[in-house]
């Protein structure tokens, strides 16, 4: 009798732990659930981005959570990284432009355009400074490129290096790219540093391989950094290592920027208290000023948080939402 009731009064005692365990676990996701905002991760060599935005996922426990922008595995910065209902806001800030530190080595072409691939083919390095800094130049501009057939591109509902890989012929189509600028930061031969500001879509294996063709040697891109992902940086950006630690502590929410800011460079208007409501019902608002026909904005209420993106309607001189977000 006495084992029984000791044995009921342990039930008892488990039943209430792990049901304040289950209250807990409840209310963390129901917390979890409400969160949106963008994390800026330093992404380092050897993760996909995919990796990396399934931590995020297991670390906050919320499962809309993607990238805005893929970092190949040899990669390392910038990883743009939306979580909740901010996962809606992947298409406009996927466009942003993206800024590289990339080191090319000369004198080589592999079959990946990176040292991932075969060599096929080796020359010497005869170039000078100058020489390499004016053909650098050559490159800023809009212009067509073509992607390496090694790329996650889907031709015909395969991914290109997968029918690479096969052996079969790969046909990519030219793409039309923006580089704004390269520098030249630093030049010891048969390998260069340089710095890209480029329109997203840029293949730099592309233009590393593309500048070694028009130096007359080849060239293979040896290691990447991506330092901006449209206005977000290095600076904003958290380590791997102390995201997880900060999971683990449970206050990774101290690294969470407002879903607003993820479009913090776009047209902003706030509303106030009674233009939040309507907006958030589809109505459109008055235009505080006159701006050019067609033009996309952000709405944020007084509190900064992202009500809707709205687009110009010039002839009622009015923002109509066209992507409303609910907290």
């Amino acid at each position: 009798f006495v084992r029984s009731a000791t044995s009921t009064t342990l039930a008892k005692t488990e039943l209430k732990e792990n049901y304040m365990t289950d209250k807990q676990y409840n209310d963390r996701n129901d917390m979890a659930s409400s969160v949106s905002g963008v994390l800026i991760i330093d992404k380092p060599v050897g993760m996909t981005s995919h990796d990396v935005v399934q931590q995020v996922r297991n670390g906050t426990h919320i499962r809309r959570a993607g990238h805005t922008g893929t970092l190949d595995p040899r990669a390392s910065g910038v990883l743009v990284v939306l979580v909740g209902p901010a996962v809606r806001l992947s298409e406009y800030v996927s466009t942003s432009d993206k800024r590289y530190q990339a080191v090319l080595r000369f004198g080589i072409t592999t079959s990946t355009y990176d040292t991932e691939g075969e060599i096929t083919s080796r020359a010497p390095v005869d170039i000078s400074y100058e020489e390499l800094e004016e053909t650098l130049s050559t490159f800023v501009g809009e212009f067509e490129q073509v992607p390496p057939i090694y790329s996650a591109i889907k031709v015909g509902g395969r991914k290109a290096y997968d029918i690479a890989r096969d052996g079969e012929t790969v046909d990519l189509e030219p793409r039309q790219i923006t580089v704004h600028s390269i520098e030249l930061l630093d030049w010891d031969p048969p390998e260069a540093v340089i710095d890209i500001h480029c329109s997203s879509g840029t293949y730099i294996r592309s233009l590393a391989s593309d500048l070694g063709k028009k130096l007359g040697c080849g060239a293979t891109l040896v290691g990447l950094r991506r330092t901006r992902n449209g206005q977000f940086g290095l600076r904003e950006a958290v380590s791997l290592s102390k995201l997880k630690d900060a999971f683990e502590a449970g206050d990774w929410y101290k690294y969470l920027i407002p879903a607003s800011e993820a479009l913090g460079d776009w047209y902003t208007i706030t509303l106030t208290f009674e233009q939040v409501d309507a907006v958030r019902h589809g109505h459109r608002v008055p235009a505080p000023e006159v701006v050019e026909a067609g033009k996309w904005g952000r709405a944020i209420s007084e509190e900064g948080e992202l009500v809707a993106l709205i687009e110009y309607d010039a002839e009622a001189n009015e923002w109509q939402p066209r992507k409303v977000f609910f907290s």
